[in-house]
């Protein structure tokens, strides 16, 4: 299985363009949150709208799963919590979201939501406790912050990750946690777009400027991740201990070239 993983879209219809172009090059295509911009001139109802063709697109070629992140809330729950109302559209039409676990071939998929207070956090503990009891070997977290105490959460100057989401990740270790939120994490000193939490891999992209979105594409089969961005590319291998500094990227398979070659004829 190819899964590609990006997070951080930010209403960048450029970034959504080249998602929709290369979707179906892949299995699964996971958008781990903040899919809207609250910076934008253009008002959220109206973001979500476009969003959703996107996401509509992207369904049509391939499985997509996406989560919130907190650049999505747009309304408060019965208990006063923000949450992103709006996926629940997206639901509505068959794209799996905040609070779904989806079974893809053998891989559990438990999405996750921005949580903004106990109740919505809590709700997320019952997910993944029942999700543990069904879950195959490979139990994949789709979770828009990355976890506190790694490298995937450093903005530079410190870090911003979730300890509620580390603590889940030392509890069940799933197979991998995909991550997004904090921007700068692959690009600074300290940071990193891999980590490794006892037998738990943790992936962040980050975000950069230009149409092509930083991302991240894990190959099951082929037990290796790479990550893409305009700082180059680096891979690790899923199968052996996580190496610092990881290596950078040097042989190129040919299905990934050919992904390269789309990738290049959507930007010209």
């Amino acid at each position: 299985m190819k899964i590609l993983l990006l997070a951080d879209l930010h209403y960048d219809l450029k970034k959504f363009d080249w998602v929709a172009h290369l979707a179906s090059h892949f299995d699964v295509v996971v958008i781990a949150g903040d899919h809207l911009d609250l910076s934008s001139i253009v008002d959220r109802p109206a973001q979500a709208v476009v969003v959703q063709k996107y996401f509509r697109r992207i369904q049509q070629q391939t499985e997509l799963l996406v989560c919130s992140g907190n650049h999505d809330l747009d309304s408060r729950d019965a208990n006063g919590e923000l949450v992103a109302k709006w996926l629940t559209r997206a639901k509505a039409v068959g794209i799996p979201a905040d609070g779904d676990s989806v079974l893809h071939d053998d891989t559990l998929f438990s999405l996750c939501a921005w949580w903004d207070g106990d109740n919505a956090r809590a709700r997320i503990g019952e997910q993944l406790a029942s999700d543990a009891a069904r879950a195959p070997s490979r139990w994949i977290w789709i979770y828009h912050a990355p976890p506190s105490e790694s490298p995937t959460s450093w903005g530079g100057r410190r870090s911003y990750g979730d300890q509620a989401l580390h603590d889940w990740i030392e509890r069940y270790q799933p197979y991998a946690v995909f991550c997004g939120h904090v921007h700068q994490s692959p690009f600074v000193s300290g940071g990193s777009w891999a980590d490794r939490i006892g037998d738990t891999w943790v992936f962040n992209a980050g975000h950069q400027i230009g149409p092509m979105p930083a991302h991240i594409i894990v190959d099951t089969d082929g037990v290796v991740a790479y990550w893409l961005s305009l700082a180059g590319g680096e891979t690790v291998r899923l199968d052996q201990p996580l190496r610092r500094p990881i290596h950078a990227l040097e042989e190129v398979p040919d299905w990934l070239r050919d992904v390269g070659r789309a990738a290049a004829l959507q930007l010209a």
